[in-house]
């Protein structure tokens, strides 16, 4: 069973989990889906704005498809919330995105 099988499978029991709706779409991502994996993580958002490694990979997703206005939308709104959060770690990461991409 493919990884992406066993995540799906997961979801049927547990179709809200964050983590599992993350990781399915990291899965799609890998299969060079990066659209459905932005619908993925839109949707997780959408239940779950705190899920704050969704934002930094999300506006990743979003410089895939050359769509550098929602990246920079994505990357800020992860700020926000990585400082409300008190994350240094993540705030660094989404910052530092923020700036190769504004540069």
């Amino acid at each position: 069973m493919s990884r992406l099988s066993q995540i799906q499978e997961m979801l049927k029991n547990e179709p809200n989990d964050s983590f599992l709706n993350y990781a399915l779409a990291l899965e799609y991502a890998k299969l060079e889906n990066v659209k459905k994996a932005i619908e993925l993580i839109e949707t997780l958002l959408i239940r779950d704005e705190e899920y704050l490694g969704a934002y930094y990979q999300l506006g990743k997703y979003y410089e895939q498809i050359e769509n550098s206005e929602m990246a920079i939308s994505t990357y800020k709104k992860g700020v926000s919330l990585a400082k409300k959060k008190k994350n240094n770690k993540a705030l660094g990461e989404l910052n530092e995105a923020l700036w190769m991409l504004e540069d």
